[in-house]
Formats: C-alpha cells, structure tokens, sequence
C-alpha cells in the first residue's frame, strides 16, 4: 500500500490497467479553471480520470466560506464512487508537477478513511520524463461504492482556528508565498495580510529544485523550524483556501510527522468576518 509520495516508474506504469488501482489527474489553474481538464484530454497518464479543483474536490461556496469549501463526505464518496475506486482501492493522485493540487485529492481521501492514497512525485512531468506513455483516450470506469468515514478531527473551522492560536504551545502555518502571507501582494483574496500569530512556512519550501519533494530528514528539520517547539497535534496548516495547506499535510506525512490539522476555510473563509482581526509582515 503507497500512502504518501510515489514515483513514476515502469512499475507503476504497469498498474495503469490494473482494476485495484486509479490514477486521478488533478492538474487545475487557479486563474483558468478550464485549462487543467483540458490538458487531461491533450494528454493524461493511460487509465486515468480527471478531478477539477471547483467541481470535484470542493463544496458549494456560500457567503460564509472560502473559495474552495470542504465537499460533504456523501458528496465526496459519490465523486469517488463514479471514477471506480472502491476502500480498496490504491488511488494514485497527481498534477502538473508541484503535488499542490494532488494533494487536496490525497487529503480529501484521508478525512474519509481511505489510507491507499499517494501522489506521484513531480506529476505528469515526471511521468512524461521518466519515457511512460500517455493517451488521450477517455476510459469509462465501473463504478463502485464507496464508504466514507470522516474524521471530524482532521480539521478546524474558524472559531477553533481561533481560539487556539492564542495559545503559545499551537501553531497555525501559512502555505503562502510570503509577500502573500505579509500583505505585499494580494492577487485573488479581498484582503491582504494573515492570521494574527501565524508563521509563514510557504509549500515551496517542501520542494527541491527540480520540483520533487525533499527527503524526509530535510522536510522535518524545516518543519521543526516553524512549529517552534509546538507538537504535530498541536500544529494546523492554512493557505489562501485550503488546497496548498495540503501539500504541508502531505510533506509533514513524508517526514514521519503525524497529527496535524487542516484549517479548510484558511485566509479566503477567514477574511469573510470583518471582525477577524488581520496582519500584516513576513513575521507572525
């Protein structure tokens, strides 16, 4: 059972016609919702099924939420229920490259239960690198019947976020790229700046040059530097609207560090409240 990061390799490849397994292209553009489904049909891992961001991994936007609100698990399990993958299934999740969209879908299928969930490091460029072969054809899988079990725990809302980030011994991380996180630039939220008390950890910094993840001695030893002594159960990720803090979730799985929170809603659901209080600068 692969359960964090996978690679792509021949023997992967093998498993693109194996009923027990799904690959689940989540490659999406913030600023053209249409590209990523339309890169899937250019050109996608043989066998796979494609997931959109808004559609597929995120519920109904309200006038309470943030951009990309958790899908209900019935809802959820439906979605999945229809690309075939079953509880036994091994779900393979990837993007373009980075694993930030890929890492929502892996997440996702955490909260509700399924352990068989891994991203494939560097995504379809890796894939395409490594000399496997890609297709444009569309497979119509049989559905199966997926069982969701959420867990309450995974995640905070707003109010717990916080009453908890007073608290010295929580730490609330910020996936965003730091002239977000300090308030210098605000390309798609109405508010600039950051959750009073938060510290700027960017999913970036999970990442070595060529794009895959560090290993896992590199990736504690950063995340040990933000959480500043705070324990793994005592940790939530945030980012602009709950999809890059994923990919902090899935770095912190890689370097066998277990336990901490989604804050789903993050800075788009926060700022909806004119009386949550707001911060500015690259420090908490």
């Amino acid at each position: 059972m692969h359960t964090t990061l996978i690679s792509a390799s021949s023997d992967l490849a093998r498993h693109t016609s194996d009923p027990g397994w799904v690959f689940v292209d989540c490659r999406f553009d913030l600023a053209n919702p249409a590209a990523g489904e339309a890169a899937w049909r250019a050109g996608h891992i043989p066998g796979g099924v494609y997931a959109h961001l808004d559609r597929d991994l995120s519920g109904a936007v309200t006038a309470t939420t943030g951009r990309h609100p958790l899908p209900t698990p019935d809802a959820f399990a439906a979605t999945v229920s229809a690309w075939g993958i079953s509880n036994a299934t091994q779900v393979v999740a990837y993007d373009a490259d980075t694993g930030v969209y890929a890492s929502r879908l892996w997440w996702l299928l955490r909260w509700v239960g399924h352990r068989a969930v891994a991203v494939l490091d560097g995504g379809y460029k890796a894939w395409l690198g490594a000399g496997l072969r890609a297709t444009t054809d569309v497979v119509v899988r049989v559905p199966a019947q997926y069982v969701a079990k959420p867990d309450r725990t995974a995640w905070l809302d707003a109010n717990e976020v916080a009453s908890r980030v007073t608290h010295s011994n929580w730490r609330l991380l910020d996936a965003r790229a730091p002239e977000r996180f300090a308030g210098e630039v605000e390309p798609i939220d109405a508010v600039a700046g950051h959750v009073p008390g938060a510290v700027n950890h960017p999913y970036s910094t999970n990442l070595a040059a060529n794009g895959r993840f560090l290993k896992p001695d590199q990736l504690a030893e950063r995340f040990d530097e933000s959480q500043r002594g705070a324990n793994n159960d005592h940790t939530i990720v945030m980012c602009g609207s709950g999809v890059t803090a994923c990919h902090l979730l899935l770095a912190m799985e890689v370097a066998d560090e277990h336990g901490a929170k989604l804050y789903p809603g993050s800075w788009s659901e926060w700022i909806r409240d004119p009386s949550r209080p707001v911060a500015k600068g690259r420090s908490g």
